[in-house]
């Protein structure tokens, strides 16, 4: 996934915040529903962009879907803005 897509899903205040929630630790789609007002459809949705970007990773166990931040990707996305502070002329 590109940095395009990396910047476009961190850039809506639900998806930050569903990251936040998973610095603790991995959570159930259930778990992450609870601190939102929103429809199971509009978390779902949420929960779906930041899988595209691959800024997280699911796992099925049973009946329940589980997530987990997936650090690699925000170590590309600061390397690439560490890039940005190179040498100047």
């Amino acid at each position: 996934m590109g940095i395009n897509e990396t910047l476009k899903a961190i850039s809506d205040p639900v998806r930050r915040d569903i990251l936040q929630m998973l610095k603790s630790g991995r959570k159930s789609a259930g778990e992450i529903a609870e601190h939102f007002n929103l429809t199971g459809a509009t978390v779902s949705y949420h929960l779906t962009k930041l899988k595209s970007a691959d800024l997280i990773a699911e796992e099925k166990y049973k009946n329940f879907i589980y997530y987990e931040l997936n650090a690699s990707v925000f170590e590309e996305v600061l390397a690439w803005i560490y890039g940005l502070g190179g040498k100047k002329e």
